[in-house]
């Protein structure tokens, strides 16, 4: 468990002039493997980052365990490298502690539907103000390989070498199968435009924004997603004047699928679909309630704390 430090040049004295490009929300070079999906949701939150021009003091990435865990360690914000299945808990800590801050959660298929399937269930009932990019590639692949909740049926890893038992697990309905859940969308690593403008919207969402991202692995999983790769007819995006804009792709992902994201009912109906690749904004409601706001945490001094501390070891003296 790791936290990283805000680098050396966000010192004590900050200028509120300041303007930030890409680059300077770069930490260590990403030691993803070369083609996989994590490099193109990395560039597409320093996208956002700097789009928004999010201080770095200001902006949180947590995360859990695996290859997309790691991002915490290649943005030179503030970053806590959780627990395996614990980046949600520790984020909504964060979140009720500083509501101010900027916080962004990247979690995997493994990370967050397996080991940390009851955080995310509360998170999204909580409903605390941040985005959750849940990046899926259908495999356990930092530990080389095993079958995860979301591997397809049939799918063979080192686990199950005659192929996954059991139908995958929906992240879509099941976030959507939650009570106050507000904000669910889904896109995908090799759309970089629908990706940017899937993260934005959920970063301007104000409530828990989980986004599902279809990831590629190059190493184990490359042939899950291969064919709507090669062949846009495959993937339907869903439209509507609040969804996400799509002006850059329309004309190449020619389907298109008309979707209020305020239906609830048919957001569930359209993400239990497994026939079909349906990119987009599936639901939205502003209207539920938002952790921080319904559960005040008072704010204390250092010395306010020290003296509450002392108070409370005081009674277990003998």
């Amino acid at each position: 468990m790791t936290c990283s430090l805000v680098p050396s040049f966000l010192g004590s004295s900050i200028d509120d002039d300041r303007e930030f490009t890409m680059g300077d929300y770069e930490g260590a070079v990403a030691r993803w493997c070369t083609g996989c999906g994590d490099h193109a949701i990395y560039t597409a939150v320093k996208r956002l980052l700097e789009a928004e021009q999010l201080p770095p003091e200001q902006t949180v990435f947590v995360s859990g365990i695996g290859c997309s865990s790691r991002f915490p360690h290649y943005f030179t914000t503030y970053g806590f490298h959780s627990l395996h299945g614990r980046a949600l808990p520790t984020a909504t800590g964060i979140k009720l502690r500083r509501p101010d801050l900027h916080v962004f959660v990247a979690t995997g298929d493994g990370d967050c539907c397996s080991i940390g399937a009851g955080h995310w269930v509360h998170a999204t009932r909580y409903n605390p103000n941040m985005v959750v990019l849940m990046l899926d590639n259908g495999v356990y692949g930092l530990t080389k390989n095993q079958t995860s909740p979301t591997s397809p049926l049939g799918f063979p890893s080192n686990t199950q070498p005659s192929g996954a038992v059991l139908n995958p697990l929906n992240p879509l309905t099941g976030t959507l199968g939650i009570s106050n859940v507000s904000f669910v969308a889904q896109t995908a690593d090799w759309i970089p435009d629908h990706l940017y403008e899937t993260i934005s919207a959920g970063f301007h969402h104000k409530g828990f924004a989980f986004i599902r991202i279809l990831q590629r692995c190059p190493q184990y999983t490359s042939k899950i997603f291969e064919e709507a790769v090669r062949d846009p007819s495959q993937t339907e995006l869903l439209v509507h004047p609040d969804g996400i804009k799509i002006d850059n792709i329309k004309d190449l992902y020619k389907k298109h699928l008309y979707h209020d994201p305020s239906s609830l009912v048919e957001a569930h109906r359209m993400a239990a679909d497994p026939a079909r690749l349906l990119l987009g904004l599936y639901y939205r409601n502003e209207s539920m309630p938002v952790l921080e706001e319904v559960r005040d945490v008072p704010r204390r001094s250092v010395e306010e704390k020290i003296d509450l501390l002392n108070t409370e070891l005081d009674r277990y003296a003998v």
